[in-house]
């Protein structure tokens, strides 16, 4: 049995809302690339150009969200971005050529870079330092399943059509939204930052702090990775002859192994601290790379990548945002927060352009052992610096 640290109710709330959202949302999003490729005939690095617009956008107005919701609260910010996500998101049938894919990114990123700062700030806010990785890690159990439950009926659902997907995103964020203006109540306030910051203060101090910019620097390789197994891996998998029905199946499998461990291995390593497992983290992610590029069965492959990767999201995934805490001062939770949330978010957002420019110039093998190369040396980094990242005084 799998034993969940007991959860003030917000806590809950904000654990639930979560599971809606990834439900909703990435019973979409994991097809789309499919979609603006195959039935809208659109380049993929235009379609990747795209995604890191939107992923640009909203990793830049996430440490303003986040340090803005460091003042007036989360959840008027939180109902704003399910409000907006339901909207904008299943707008992607307007989609049609590259013109209007790239304002419906724009649009998609605006309200798109709410609820992972802000959402994750009030976690933060919610438990003690001390339980923070497994409260986050309950949080991120709770998405896997999600993304089980959205993304393996999804896959065959797009076989059909895409319009009842759309219909069933904005159903989502409507619930999510209805969730948070009934529940999320007796909120405790935001630490204060210092009296005399403005909110462009505030926002702008995330990036003056040298030992933060050096963590996410190496750091990034993380949601890169994440981003290449949830976008670039389906592109990859229709590549080289597999079904939606199948790769569904296999992201979902994904998701199941996260349900299964992260909760009770973040329970045993976290008082060992965020930052210690994350190089050897780093050279799972590398493995699993690797696996896509040398073994030649297209379905194996794809399976077989993915399940090694398995076993390093469910340690990055709670590791990450608790070790931002850690670094982060006194009244500017939210701001660290939307400062790592950009990282994630250009990270993201850039793996279908960069997967597309290297697959058509060195081919899929190629492209994998590149970013195997890359999150290998990011490993070793973190692995080094490990102890003085650990010495900042928790926040």
């Amino acid at each position: 049995m799998l034993e969940f640290p007991e959860l003030p109710r917000a806590a809950k709330v904000v654990i639930a809302g979560n599971f809606i959202a990834v439900t909703a949302r990435m019973s979409l999003v994991t097809f789309l690339g499919i979609y603006f490729v195959r039935e809208s005939a659109i380049a993929l690095p235009l379609v990747g150009l795209a995604y890191l617009c939107e992923s640009v956008l909203r990793g830049l107005l996430a440490p303003m969200y986040g340090a803005l919701s460091d003042r007036i609260g989360r959840k008027p910010l939180l109902l704003f971005g399910a409000i907006g996500t339901g909207i904008v998101l299943p707008s992607f049938l307007l989609a049609v050529g590259p013109a209007s894919l790239l304002a419906w990114s724009l649009a998609w990123g605006v309200g798109g870079g709410i609820n992972w700062p802000v959402s994750g700030a009030l976690l933060l806010d919610l438990v003690p330092p001390a339980r923070r990785q497994s409260v986050l890690a309950v949080n991120y159990t709770g998405m896997s399943v999600a993304f089980t439950l959205g993304v393996m009926p999804a896959g065959f659902v797009a076989e059909k059509g895409y319009g009842l997907l759309a219909a069933l995103t904005a159903c989502g964020f409507a619930l999510v939204a209805m969730l948070y203006a009934a529940w999320l109540r007796d909120l405790p306030r935001p630490e204060r930052a210092r009296g005399d910051e403005n909110l462009a203060t505030s926002t702008l101090a995330v990036f003056r702090d040298r030992t933060f910019l050096m963590f996410a620097a190496l750091g990034f390789v993380f949601p890169l990775s994440m981003g290449l197994v949830i976008s670039a891996s389906p592109i990859y998998g229709s590549d080289i002859g597999l079904g939606e029905g199948y790769i569904g199946l296999v992201l979902g499998g994904n998701s199941i192994i996260v349900a299964l461990l992260a909760v009770p291995i973040a329970a045993r390593i976290e008082s060992s601290g965020p930052f210690r497992h994350l190089g050897a983290t780093g050279a799972v992610i590398s493995a699993a790379f690797l696996c896509y590029a040398a073994i030649p069965s297209p379905a194996a492959s794809l399976l077989a990548g993915t399940i090694v990767f398995s076993f390093a999201e469910v340690i990055f995934s709670s590791a990450m945002p608790a070790a931002v805490g850690r670094l982060a001062p006194a009244g500017r939770r939210g701001a660290y927060q939307g400062g790592w949330a950009l990282v994630a978010s250009v990270s993201m957002g850039s793996t279908l352009f960069l997967s597309g420019t290297l697959r058509d110039a060195v081919g899929w093998p190629g492209t994998w052992i590149a970013y195997a190369a890359l999150v290998a040396s990011a490993a070793l980094a973190l692995h080094v610096l490990r102890d003085g990242f650990d010495r900042r005084r928790p926040g």
